[in-house]
């Protein structure tokens, strides 16, 4: 069957570099640098193998600082521009969170700029109202749209209905990675870390990322989280509830586990990417789902 609209995403999704070549998704990369001890090197958020992952986080455990930044103009232009010339005519897009970062403006504005020499080339950007397992969903379910034979309207008006019912529950093993994005003071970090709290964070509908609860210890976190599961309905088109960690294992798979045994749903477990993990620090646990009901708030 014949492809009507190819499919595009930042490295916000955190898609493993298999899936980006199985599904057939053009992927543009972010940047970060890792500061350790003033030796600071840039990198791509564009990992091919589980250990790098693991390396990054272990990177952070021993004091090195990550630094992210917004994927620029010149980056969207280029990426959209191999598009055009490797002959895609209809594109759907993904971004993060315009609450999180502005990206979609960029990539707007460079598909206005590859359309002054390419006419015939249409792409569609979505701001995703989340970011890593959410914006990777979302991409999923675009290809199989693609792959099913649906439009690009289709597909489009379809994830933008959607987005908003992606749900999040957010377990940030430190408060000091939170600290340095500005999320919480300094004085409460310090507090908070000393005495073991784990703030739970979730997405709202307009995709900012918000303190929801806070919990003592991260099994109690985990249960916490857990229960939230019960107030809604799981989306049967993506009937699958997604865990994700920062190389923490043993709690994912706890996570899961519990999840699994309280509701009797099918659980798949990921490691985050470098960009969104530089700042809720290694050892933190999530899990999204879609559902049927919007985000409450």
């Amino acid at each position: 069957m014949e492809k009507l609209f190819a499919v595009s995403s930042d490295s916000t999704c955190d898609l493993y570099a298999n899936e980006i070549k199985e599904l057939n998704v053009h992927f543009v990369p972010l940047v970060y640098t890792m500061d350790k001890g003033g030796n600071v090197t840039e990198h791509e958020d564009n990992f091919k193998s589980y250990n790098e992952y693991v390396s990054y986080f272990n990177d952070l455990r021993a004091g090195g600082v990550a630094k992210t930044s917004m994927l620029n103009y010149a980056a969207h232009l280029e990426h959209f521009t191999k598009m055009a010339e490797a002959g895609v005519k209809n594109a759907i897009h993904f971004t993060i969170s315009y609450a999180l970062s502005p990206t979609v403006d960029n990539a707007k504005k460079a598909v206005e700029e590859v359309k002054q020499t390419h006419p015939d080339f249409n792409c569609l950007c979505v701001e995703s109202h989340t970011t890593t397992i959410g914006q990777g969903m979302l991409v999923k379910i675009a290809c199989d749209m693609r792959d099913k034979g649906k439009t690009l309207e289709e597909t489009f008006e379809y994830v933008e209905n959607y987005k908003h019912k992606i749900q999040h529950f957010i377990i940030a093993d430190s408060l000091m990675y939170l600290r340095r994005g500005g999320r919480v003071g300094s004085a409460k970090a310090i507090v908070g870390t000393m005495l073991n709290i784990k703030p739970i964070l979730t997405f709202t509908k307009e995709g900012k990322l918000e303190k929801y609860k806070q919990a003592s210890g991260m099994k109690t976190a985990i249960k916490t989280i857990v229960d939230e599961f019960a107030k809604y309905t799981l989306n049967k088109t993506y009937p699958k509830v997604i865990v994700v960690h920062t190389d923490n294992v043993p709690m994912a798979e706890l996570l899961a586990k519990s999840l699994e045994e309280k509701y009797n749903v099918e659980t798949e477990i990921r490691i985050m990417g470098p960009v969104i993990g530089a700042h809720v620090g290694p050892n933190s646990l999530a899990y999204g789902f879609l559902s049927e009901e919007e985000r409450p708030v």
